[in-house]
């Protein structure tokens, strides 16, 4: 029988159970624990754990140097959670929206012995999963027979890291001719990966010759900028150029990879976006939030280009992280062309962190 699913198959399940406030169950070795995400953590659900054993909360060291709370790891910090505390006591830390306006007391006790290693996959879940990167973890003796008898996905840790640290497998699902502002020769592709992720696209504009260096850009998905015009950043400006840029060169490729907020998510891209309104800058938010500077996987778009038969680009980019990225990846990059457009005032504070603190080429 091939109904049971596999590793793959019960990741996209253990995800889909984490954003609806469902625990899952991670195995390791020896040792189980039951898995909650902060950000769906419900008051009846933190009692119910707290009738398991002592919880305690996971969050980044990014997050973690914020609170002041010590980590004992590069990794992640393992919060003990009082036993007065509150649901919203969990959401407060996972969450800094309020840090400004009710500052931690503190200090906050961590737990420095024990393997940090299901702490970790619970983070690395809750990322993968769109939410803020904490998660509540109570630990168990036998983790597949508490999964059975309350019905919680099971998942062993040990088996998914390999799965759960690479790129997922793409496959094309689809490709039609779309005729588009810039070129009636316009063709769009959709990419499906294997772990039950988000699409991405790939434009064709003209018929690219597959022997020569391609004008190509990688475009992460910007709801805020690509569709409604925001003013925050020069996303926008920046699709509409390149596309144009290959409407009048008659060829190219625009690679439209769903990461959301540099690998974020729209939700948490919003969360950082308040925070700016605080006082922070881009980088500074997103390390509040528990996120590093930026969380994409730039190797999908290398993937989807070798997939449609291009290995050499010229690059519309100012990020040579993508530059040595593509090169890293098998896709050889035979020219940079830079791409600055959109600067105003409500964006130049954003582009000059880029430039400071990204590398951006501004």
């Amino acid at each position: 029988m091939t109904l049971r699913p596999d590793i793959v198959e019960l990741q996209a399940r253990a995800r889909a159970d984490m954003r609806m406030g469902v625990p899952v169950v991670f195995g390791l070795d020896d040792q189980a624990a039951v898995i909650g995400a902060a950000e769906t953590l419900t008051p009846d659900r933190l009692a119910d754990l707290r009738g398991v054993g002592d919880p305690v909360l996971a969050i980044t060291t990014r997050r973690a140097e914020t609170l002041k709370a010590r980590a004992y790891s590069d990794h992640v910090a393992r919060v003990v959670i009082p036993a007065d505390a509150r649901c919203e006591w969990v959401h407060n830390i996972a969450d800094p929206a309020n840090d400004l306006a009710m500052p931690m007391k503190g200090p906050l006790a961590t737990r420095r012995d024990g393997d940090e290693r299901l702490a970790r996959a619970a983070i690395t879940f809750c990322k993968a999963a769109r939410l803020l990167p904490a998660a509540v973890l109570v630990d168990l003796t036998e983790g597949p027979d508490f999964a059975a008898k309350h019905g919680l996905t099971y998942l062993d840790a040990g088996a998914a890291h390999d799965v759960m640290h690479t790129t997922s497998p793409l496959s094309p699902v689809v490709s039609a001719r779309l005729p588009v502002e810039v070129s009636e020769a316009g063709r769009l592709h959709i990419f499906r990966p294997e772990d039950g992720g988000e699409e991405h696209y790939a434009i064709e504009i003209g018929r690219p010759n597959r022997e020569a260096p391609v004008l190509a850009r990688l475009h992460s998905a910007c709801f805020t900028g690509d569709v409604i015009g925001s003013l925050k950043c020069d996303c926008g400006p920046q699709l509409r150029a390149a596309l144009a840029a290959m409407g009048e060169e008659g060829a190219g490729v625009l690679l439209y990879l769903n990461q959301e907020g540099r690998g974020i998510g729209l939700a948490n891209k919003m969360r950082a976006y308040s925070l700016q309104d605080q006082g922070f800058d881009t980088v500074e938010a997103n390390h509040r939030l528990g996120f590093e500077d930026d969380e994409r996987d730039f190797q999908v778009g290398a993937d989807i280009l070798k997939r449609l038969g291009f290995h050499a680009v010229r690059l519309m980019t100012n990020n040579p992280k993508k530059v040595a990225m593509m090169e890293a990846k098998g896709v050889h990059v035979a020219e940079r062309v830079p791409l600055k457009v959109g600067e105003s005032a409500h964006n130049a504070a954003y582009l000059a962190t880029k430039a400071k603190k990204s590398g951006h080429l501004l």
